[in-house]
């Protein structure tokens, strides 16, 4: 029984894949981000503001 625990510890020690894994879960958290700030900024008020503020900035 010690044995098989031990061999267990071992296993889970190995950390084989978790840089693939975390690497999937950070692409696919910027791709929903991305997609969050694609729907707000093609909404009619935030691209109204946003051409306003550059027509600002630009006229000074």
């Amino acid at each position: 029984m010690n044995g098989q625990f031990r061999e267990i510890m071992e296993q889970l020690k190995d950390d084989q894949g978790s840089t693939t894994a975390e690497f999937a879960m950070v692409t696919l958290a910027a791709v929903a981000f991305a997609g969050l700030l694609i729907s707000i900024l093609s909404s009619g008020d935030v691209r109204g503001m946003l051409m306003g503020l550059i027509s600002k900035a630009l006229s000074l």
